[in-house]
């Protein structure tokens, strides 16, 4: 499988409280729900049909518990993500997770590089990541991650935890898509191609 990872960014690189969280308020940011109002019927559709494309989710321990005890309460038939998320394999890196609470979950522990690494060979299209920002800084470090999917939100929010570290590894990215939606959100899809050439 062909390990993917999606996230939506500020144009200033801010992952943190993309939508409202009572969780983000009460931890003392006040500035989350900032991609509300720039998601359009093409967008939506674009997410759709990411979620549709997972043969299987892998998950940081913070983002699985929130898609658990929201995606993982719906129906069948409640619409494309939550059948995607309810009806597929779910894996969770996690080093204090003894036991999972969503049907078809695998808790990864041990020696998670090889546990990936072992979920990469198997035949399938896409191990997917959503959110999870400690857990992709992580499978980039251990060059683990075959292409990544960047939602650009048109905002700047000026502060919060971002995708990319100030101090973290240097990446050489190909471009192999980029799309441009009517509310200013911008698809840019990434594959990692080893360290970056520096002019001398």
């Amino acid at each position: 499988m062909k390990l993917t990872t999606t996230t939506q960014v500020s144009v200033d690189g801010v992952m943190q409280g993309n939508g409202p969280s009572k969780e983000e308020r009460m931890a003392g940011f006040k500035r989350d729900g900032w991609a509300l109002g720039h998601f359009d019927d093409q967008a939506g559709t674009l997410v759709n049909q990411i979620y549709q494309r997972a043969d299987a989710f892998l998950f940081g321990r913070w983002t699985y518990e929130f898609f658990a005890g929201y995606w993982g309460t719906m129906d069948l038939g409640s619409g494309p993500v939550a059948d995607a998320l309810n009806t597929r394999p779910k894996y969770v890196a996690s080093t204090t997770l003894t036991e999972s609470r969503w049907a078809d979950t695998t808790v990864l522990s041990g020696d998670v590089a090889a546990a990936i690494a072992e979920l990469k060979d198997k035949p399938g299209g896409e191990l997917q990541v959503h959110g999870s920002g400690r857990l992709v800084r992580w499978l980039l470090e251990n060059d683990l991650v075959d292409e990544m999917n960047l939602l650009i939100v048109p905002v700047v929010v000026g502060q919060g935890t971002r995708l990319f570290p100030d101090s973290g590894p240097d990446i050489a990215l190909d471009l192999v898509d980029s799309r441009t939606f009517p509310k200013g959100i911008t698809l840019q899809v990434y594959r990692p191609t080893g360290r970056p050439q520096y002019a001398t």
